[in-house]
């Protein structure tokens, strides 16, 4: 291949990259774009990108028409202990699949990839009637439970790449000393897992902080439910939109799983990749 063919190549990459990177960053800008537009401009026929006269209103009018800072509280709460509680349960479990690959490592293995294709539709109805006699119905400890679950898969696949790029001999080593199998994950393999242990609970809270269908099934309260299910509140009667307030409520809610997957993206990916070392 020629050189002028390989830069034809490369230029041709990094066009079809920037029309991807505009592709997926239309609909935030647009939102940030709206969320700072006055009401006149929100009705305009020639919408502009750049408001002409940015305002906060719509900012002062969302959390004047909804309770978005109790809403977040409940997200908050959900997306925490769900992501602490997944990590807690994913650790051990990945420590086994990663260091044992038996027949039961490899079916496990094959669950978790399988379990990512369910629908949530299929899902909602024996979930509902599990957590209604559980008596979990209602209640940010059912939704929590929920959110748990649905993190598992992805937290072991995640984890088992990062123990599996944990060198055994280390663990060895620890035996030898008289470490215990509970000691040697504890002392020896966890602190080496603290970065991949990090990812994966924050991946699992952007999950839980934005999960919008189980938490419109499962809460009915108002005070329980959490700022996903809160935001279509803004949408009136017969398809009449609040835009303006909806967009800046909209934009305060995407700004922590932004932040978040900006701190972590990088790891995410060191944590897909480990797996496929060979120690």
């Amino acid at each position: 291949m020629s050189m002028r063919t390989k830069r034809s190549v490369r230029a041709g990459q990094y066009a079809a990259l920037l029309c991807y990177l505009v592709f997926l960053a239309f609909p935030f800008l647009w939102l940030v774009s709206t969320a700072f537009k006055p009401a006149r401009e929100l009705g305009s026929l020639h919408p502009t990108w750049i408001p002409q006269h940015p305002t906060l209103d719509n900012f002062r009018q969302a959390f004047d028409e909804q309770p978005l800072l109790r809403a977040a509280a409940n997200s908050l709460g959900a997306a925490l202990a769900a992501g602490l509680i997944a990590v807690l349960i994913a650790t051990p479990m990945a420590y086994v699949m990663a260091r044992h690959r038996g027949r039961l490592a490899k079916a496990a293995t094959g669950w978790v990839v399988v379990s990512q294709a369910f629908p949530f539709v299929l899902l909602i109805i024996p979930l509902f009637l599990i957590l209604k006699n559980l008596r979990l119905i209602n209640t940010l400890g059912g939704l929590i439970l929920v959110y748990v679950v649905w993190a598992l898969p992805f937290a072991l696949w995640m984890l088992v790449g990062y123990v599996r790029a944990v060198p055994a001999e280390l663990e060895e080593a620890a035996a030898v000393d008289g470490a215990g199998r509970l000691r040697t994950l504890v002392s020896v393999t966890a602190p080496l897992l603290a970065p991949g242990i990090v990812a994966t609970a924050l991946f699992a809270f952007i999950t839980a902080w934005n999960e919008f269908f189980f938490a419109l099934v499962l809460l009915k309260t108002p005070e329980k439910q959490t700022l996903p299910v809160v935001l279509t509140h803004f949408l009136g009667a017969e398809g009449a939109t609040d835009l303006g307030p909806l967009a800046a409520a909209a934009f305060l809610a995407t700004l922590p799983s932004l932040v978040l997957f900006a701190l972590i993206q990088r790891r995410i990916t060191g944590g897909m990749l480990a797996g496929a070392v060979k120690n």
